[in-house]
């Protein structure tokens, strides 16, 4: 595959196209894979797009399947025709898109010997990459296959089609992030790579809106001007010695000024937080988004969010927010230097703490934790980061059987890491916690959470079946030891990943967990309500062909005695008739109570949270601090991008 160029002289903007795709069934004519694909780059002749047919897969583990029409660069791209259903007749309603093409950089002879080289270097590097097969953990064919595939934004959607009767008592916005990648991946590309996309839907009066949008990240708009990826793909692209020399292509665009890499380079793309009247949109890799959800329904990006100026380092994807104190608790976490690992929090007005630096002896994934009512519990498991794995030609990302996992136990108001209390756990790897609390009479802190084995099979290509076990996990501090059971009785045993417990309870002791039935993995055919001390299991199926993602539980009182009184609200996509809704269930019967229509596909995502009507009136805004750091950073950018005259008549229009 030709590599497009970087310099100036592109007059491509975007690779994304939305046409010339059919559906996967007869029967789903009307709703086709419109929405999938990408332009890609061909060198030197046009081809005339050609209908494809597709067979549903699931991501991560099934067979290649997505195909990418193919459009020369040479052309600006058309118009994008997206056709969607308006409701489940056969009838279609056709928008058109135009691109907005943006200024390109206008570099010196310099930057622009530099851009050649680089992209001559890196064409290179990627033509010896195709020759190898990829594994399935980077093989774009794999992890974004099916209704894992992309979609293309969508502008707020009202007055959607409604089955049943959607509850009272649910005002609001649900919103669910998720991985969208904007351009067609060049090498390897794992599902956590993709651009952040939000979607939203707005509920109020019985009536519902859709909308869904990219994350603004400092990646996303430098990619788009520049019409292709040039940031490397943390899980996708860096391993191995190719791994490396990315990393050093990278760094010397930086150099040469082809690119900004000083505010940040992560997708937003895994959780969501609505904290102190700001929604964020978070991945581990970076500081925090602020989203805003508009009058309207839709959503903008604010900007990158640094606590107004308090939070210098990255921030983990699951923050948690205290429900009775509303403080929010972070970890953050370093795969470079010490320290390895820091602890901090916020006060309701968003006052930082100090950094609470936590002694790792190697860096180590730490994608969740969990809080207590006093404490944090924080897992150092066995998926480590060795980066001098890549001079050997493999994975940075490992499991390190050597290792033994333990859990720490530190007071949350705790002004350093020496009070921490380790306590081994044995062949432990949870990727999620869904809960933690105290049991003063046994001296022990329990946690939920799902174990996972293999550890490392989401990162590293491996033949053996991923079994994913809700357990209880008890910890004594004192004594250092602890067990570990599954909470559901083995005959019953099915994988259970992604979900959360009311979250007016959370740090403390809950009788239900709501959890994703994550088979076949990684689709997600329905959700389970279990019983957290008898074990029983109630779940709720989405049907034939009908895959989800994270039920999210809305609680309908802060009662404790009524723990399961709310509502699960979920994504669902039909595989045969290609169309997707939000699923609202009754928590207590698992009835379900409504089904909103959905105007274009939702891809499977990750992680979400509601917005009450009362807190959207309250968002805050972007300030005036965030409005001339945004001001600052486009005068730079676009400094760099137009003609002199241009600028000039910029600054003018923007002061005025």
């Amino acid at each position: 595959m030709a590599l497009p160029t970087i310099s100036p002289n592109s007059s491509s903007s975007s690779w994304a196209t939305y046409d010339h795709l059919s559906s996967p069934s007869s029967s789903a004519s009307s709703s086709s894979l419109v929405d999938l694909g990408f332009l890609r780059m061909a060198k030197n002749k046009k081809n005339k797009p050609t209908n494809i047919k597709f067979t549903i897969n699931g991501a991560l583990e099934s067979p290649p399947m997505l195909h990418f029409p193919k459009q020369s660069h040479q052309q600006p791209p058309p118009a994008i025709t997206i056709k969607e259903p308006t409701s489940t007749s056969t009838s279609t309603t056709t928008t058109k898109k135009t691109h907005h093409h943006h200024h390109l950089p206008q570099w010196n002879f310099l930057q622009k010997a530099a851009a050649a080289t680089l992209d001559f270097v890196e064409s290179a590097l990627i033509s010896r990459e195709l020759h190898h097969p990829l594994p399935k953990t980077a093989d774009p064919d794999v992890q974004i296959a099916g209704n894992f595939a992309p979609v293309p934004e969508q502008p707020i959607c009202r007055h959607l089609p409604v089955a049943g009767k959607i509850p009272d008592c649910i005002n609001g916005v649900y919103v669910r992030n998720g991985a969208n990648p904007l351009h067609e991946p060049m090498a390897g590309h794992h599902l956590f790579d993709g651009d952040g996309m939000v979607h939203a839907v707005t509920i109020g009066g019985g009536s519902a809106s859709y909308a869904c949008r990219f994350t603004e990240t400092q990646r996303l708009v430098q990619e788009r001007e520049l019409g292709r990826p040039v940031f490397p793909k943390a899980i996708g692209e860096l391993h191995g010695h190719s791994g490396i020399a990315r990393l050093l292509l990278f760094y010397a665009r930086g150099a040469f000024g082809l690119i900004d890499h000083s505010c940040g380079s992560g997708v937003a793309n895994a959780g969501l937080v609505y904290f102190n009247n700001r929604l964020l949109a978070m991945s581990e890799d970076d500081q925090p988004y602020q989203v805003r959800v508009k009058q309207s329904g839709d959503l903008e990006t604010v900007g990158r969010y640094d606590f107004d100026g308090q939070l210098d380092s990255t921030m983990i994807a699951h923050p948690k927010v205290d429900p009775i104190t509303k403080e929010l608790f972070a970890l953050s976490y370093d795969v470079v230097n010490k320290p390895y690992l820091k602890y901090f929090r916020f006060s309701p007005d968003g006052e930082k703490s100090p950094d609470v630096e936590i002694p790792l002896p190697v860096p180590t994934m730490m994608h969740d934790f969990a809080i207590t009512e006093n404490f944090v519990v924080i897992p150092d498991q066995q998926v480590v980061f060795k980066l001098q794995e890549m001079l050997c030609g493999g994975s940075p990302v490992i499991y390190d059987k050597e290792k033994t996992s333990r859990f720490g136990i530190l007071d949350k108001r705790a002004s350093d890491g020496s009070g921490i209390r380790w306590v081994e756990v044995p062949a432990t790897f949870c990727f999620h916690l869904w809960n933690a609390w105290e049991e003063p009479e046994w001296g022990e802190v329990v946690v939920i959470g799902s174990c996972m084995t293999p550890a490392d099979k989401i990162f590293n290509e491996c033949d053996e079946s991923l079994q994913s076990v809700l357990s209880e996990i008890r910890l004594n501090p004192t004594t250092g030891k602890s067990t570990r059971r599954p909470i559901i009785h083995p005959s019953e045993q099915v994988n259970l990943e992604a979900g959360m417990v009311n979250r007016n309870l959370l740090g403390r002791k809950t009788k239900y967990a709501y959890l994703a039935i994550a088979e076949p993995w990684p689709k997600v055919s329905g959700f389970a309500k279990v019983d957290l001390e008898t074990g029983e299991v109630k779940k709720h199926f989405y049907g034939d062909n009908r895959y989800g993602g994270e039920p999210f539980f809305l609680p309908a009182e802060q009662d404790p005695a009524c723990e399961d009184h709310g509502h699960i609200l979920a994504f669902v996509h039909d595989e045969t008739m290609w169309t997707s809704e939000l699923q609202i269930v009754n928590a207590a019967n698992l009835e379900l109570e409504a089904t909103v229509e959905l105007p274009s596909r939702v891809p499977y995502g990750f992680h979400g949270t509601f917005i009450e009507s009362k807190d959207l009136a309250s968002q805050c805004t972007c300030g005036y601090r965030v409005k001339q750091q945004r001001r600052r950073r486009r005068r730079r950018r676009l400094w760099r991008f137009l003609p002199e005259r241009q600028f000039i008549r910029f600054l003018v229009e923007d002061e005025t």
